[in-house]
């Protein structure tokens, strides 16, 4: 049985129909990605993805990666793999041609993605974590750092990581205690130790750069006192060339519950006294420059998340359709029935209409966030581009914080689909599961998210990042109204945003009052009820699109794909958003007892 990544017919879907991203090639940044260019630049992503990358899924999580005497090797299949996916210039999707990427709109980038993540999660992460290594140093780089540097990890050449984390300060990053002594030469000797470092130390490549927040002797405390740090495996010379080992040592792996494929190592900075690095922007304003990185690394987990979510699905539904167990549920009485597929069971087949709706309900808020990206690079105006981007940072907490959270829920939905066979290793779907889990942690735990959320996002700009994102779901609506089939939907869908509304202003004010500590015990229910409304708009719009397509005449092997998107939305609208207002009026009552209840009352 074929193992599924990727759903290509959704994809050119919302690509080409809902989003009609080869729009953008109507403006000269975008002039060279007509519609035929990007149908092909995702048919050339899946081919790599499935033929070359997904054979290496199993091999990571089996074999995972070796360490000894603080060398980490990986797999040898992944060497080849990497080989040919940096080849063809696809570590740097989005970025400019001068520094060795295509340029591409982010929306086909995340299509193309899409394919690749969902092939092996694990191994993508050391080209995505070199991806965001290269942002940090050509944002804010000198032009001695970007002549470096840039290229060769946009290129693929070295790999890059980002090491943020301590033993004593995950979360709570302000309470790192890495240290930056400045030397006569304007370099900084670091002293420090960071865990969980993704991709710290692997062979993949000859050398590793690694941005390294630390605190300069004498800088205040907290998250206002620390930098950025260029830090390089191996020193490199002023002329390119490489120098020294620069004393970065990786002192052990992680034995972890999934992406064995991948290395999460713990480094040791300056153990011998010996490791420099190069301030990267300004002094004490690290944390600033991580925050404006931070979207980038936020939707790549709700991608990774996404991923696994949409395999689930697609394994499920093959393995629904040639699984035979049991009669017809009508014909149960006669002995003489013949056993079907599980797909004819209406449990059965709840699951995977769940399992649909959200999977391209999640789809389609990623790809969104990916064009309002690509609309801010073309908008002519900068007030048009400040409208952009504070969409973007609203939905960011939500594509990545929702969608890890439904994406592990939608795993599970899968493995439940199989059965017994879905809990074992011959089957894809534990791996799948157990490589979810790590969405909703990493990158600020979901419940940092939610924070974020109601902290910062919803009161962003006096509110006018919501109020721009509530105006483009009433667009929908008010286009959605003048279809006949879709009315009783709309009406649903309206009632759900006014009431998200009421919603957000409620536990917004009270945010602001004594009672701040019962809002943000509700701020994790709060970006669950975001997320099923804005998935709820989305699912509207994408019926509203395929109605058009039907009523057109479409032909006839896309009828069954259209009539599918408005069975979707009819799902999710009928039978997900009602549990949605039940959680909106529990956030409306916003019960105190989760901040009043004594510690010792929970027992243990």
């Amino acid at each position: 049985m074929a193992q599924q990544i990727a759903d290509r017919r959704d994809v050119d879907f919302l690509l080409h129909e809902v989003l009609r991203v080869e729009e953008m090639s109507e403006y000269e940044k975008f002039e060279e990605f007509n519609r035929k260019t990007i149908d092909l630049i995702i048919s050339e992503a899946r081919n790599l993805a499935l033929k070359e990358i997904l054979p290496t899924q199993v091999i990571g999580d089996r074999q995972g990666v070796h360490f000894e005497n603080g060398v980490v090797t990986v797999p040898d299949e992944f060497k080849k793999v990497y080989e040919t996916y940096r080849e063809g210039e696809w570590v740097a999707m989005t970025e400019s041609i001068d520094w060795g990427g295509q340029g591409m709109p982010q929306t086909v980038a995340l299509a193309a993605s899409e394919y690749f993540i969902g092939a092996n999660l694990a191994f993508m992460m050391y080209p995505g974590l070199t991806h965001g290594a290269g942002r940090l140093i050509e944002t804010f780089g000198t032009s001695k750092q970007k002549e470096l540097f840039v290229k060769k990890l946009y290129t693929g050449q070295w790999c890059g990581t980002m090491l943020l984390t301590e033993p004593e300060a995950g979360s709570d990053v302000g309470a790192l205690t890495t240290t930056a002594r400045e030397n006569d030469d304007g370099t900084y000797s670091i002293t420090g130790n960071k865990i969980f470092i993704s991709g710290g130390e692997h062979d993949l490549v000859e050398n590793i750069i690694h941005p390294v927040l630390a605190r300069i002797e004498g800088a205040p405390q907290g998250t206002g006192g620390i930098s950025l740090f260029v830090v390089p495996k191996i020193w490199v010379n002023d002329d390119g060339t490489l120098g020294e080992f620069n004393d970065v040592v990786c002192t052990g792996v992680e034995e972890k519950m999934g992406i064995h494929g991948n290395a999460t190592c713990s480094m040791a900075l300056g153990g011998k006294g010996q490791c420099r690095g190069t301030l990267l922007g300004q002094e004490n304003k690290g944390m600033r420059a991580m925050f404006l990185m931070m979207n980038e690394a936020r939707l790549l987990v709700g991608m990774q998340g996404f991923c696994c979510a949409s395999s689930a699905y697609l394994n499920a539904l093959q393995y629904a359709r040639q699984r035979i167990q049991g009669r017809h549920l009508l014909k149960m009485r006669d002995d003489s029935a013949l056993a079907v597929p599980i797909i004819e069971h209406p449990d059965v087949r709840r699951q995977l209409l769940t399992m649909k709706a959200y999977v391209d309900g999640m789809r389609s808020l990623l790809y969104y966030v990916g064009i309002l990206d690509d609309r801010k690079e073309t908008a002519e105006s900068d007030e048009e581009k400040a409208r952009l981007q504070g969409m973007i940072d609203l939905l960011i907490p939500v594509a990545k914080g929702y969608v890890t959270d439904r994406s592990f829920e939608m795993c599970s939905l899968g493995l439940q689909v199989y059965g017994g066979y879905g809990y074992i290793r011959d089957y894809p779907m534990e791996q799948l599961l157990r490589d979810c889990r790590i969405t909703l942690i990493y990158e600020g735990t979901n419940g940092i998210q939610a924070m974020d959320l109601l902290g910062r996002k919803l009161g962003l700009n006096q509110g006018k990042p919501i109020m721009d994102l509530l105006g483009e779901i009433q667009k929908t609506l008010a286009r959605a109204k003048g279809v006949e089939r879709l009315k009783g939907l709309v009406d649903r869908v309206e009632k759900a945003v006014n009431r998200l509304g009421e919603t957000a202003l409620h536990l917004g004010q009270t945010a602001m009052s004594p009672k701040v500590l019962n809002a943000f015990a509700f701020a994790h229910p709060f970006m669950d009820v975001c997320g099923d409304v804005i998935l709820a708009w989305l699912h509207l719009w994408r019926a509203a699109v395929a109605v058009a397509a039907l009523e057109k005449g479409a032909k006839k092997k896309d009828a069954a794909f259209y009539e599918g998107q408005v069975k979707s939305a009819e799902f999710f609208i009928h039978t997900i958003l009602p549990v949605t207002h039940g959680k909106m009026k529990a956030i409306l009552e916003t019960n105190g007892a989760a901040v009043e209840i004594a510690d010792a009352a929970f027992g243990g």
